[in-house]
């Protein structure tokens, strides 16, 4: 398979091709660095990268910036990161990729369990991650010629212990738990579903 790997320079990312590479084709893309690189917050970024890369099997999207502080300095402008990073980047890369997209292809989001167990300091990213599964569920109705759509949501991650005092109580997912999540949407057969690796 053909699969694409947006935020391949990440944490996430680069697991997931390193784990994967052996047995497909992975296109990496990041927004400085990889085989392409692409601003997800441009849809003209991404219809380039599209271009690019021509027909593909799976699109796997680990990158998602949005806005960390405390609510009370919260402003629009702040607010907008993650709708224009983690929601739109992510929407775009589905409305857009869907013309390029093999039949039965798979298209695989990034959210979190902030969804639904918010932190301190993490409004954006919960805002941002709600959208993003109803989307998921959404689009799951609509898209054409047996394509896919999941989305993967875990909680705070192994490898990023910077994180850890932001998810108080919470065990870290790890790496190979995070991984069998990504390929139960890649390469299984569900659909419109939200997956959570822990």
């Amino acid at each position: 398979m053909k699969i694409i790997i947006v935020g391949a320079t990440g944490t996430m990312g680069m697991h997931l091709a390193a784990a994967w590479e052996k047995d497909h084709e992975i296109v990496r893309v990041g927004s400085k660095s990889g085989d392409i690189q692409t601003d997800t917050t441009s849809t003209g970024s991404i219809e380039n990268l599209f271009r690019k890369v021509g027909s593909f099997d799976a699109l796997v999207c680990t990158a998602g910036p949005t806005y960390v502080g405390p609510w009370k300095n919260m402003t629009d402008k702040e607010f907008r990161k993650g709708i224009e990073g983690k929601l739109m980047g992510q929407v775009n890369l589905v409305l857009i990729g869907q013309h390029y997209i093999k039949p039965k292809g798979s298209f695989t989001l990034i959210t979190g369990a902030l969804t639904h167990e918010p932190q301190l300091n993490f409004a954006n990213a919960s805002a941002a991650n709600g959208a993003v599964e109803a989307f998921v569920r959404a689009a799951a109705i609509e898209l054409e010629n047996r394509i896919r759509i999941n989305a993967v949501s875990p909680t705070v991650i192994e490898n990023s212990p910077h994180y850890f005092p932001f998810f108080p109580g919470d065990i870290p997912v790890t790496m190979q738990q995070l991984e069998c999540g990504f390929r139960k949407a890649v390469f299984g057969a569900n659909t419109g579903q939200v997956i959570k690796p822990y």
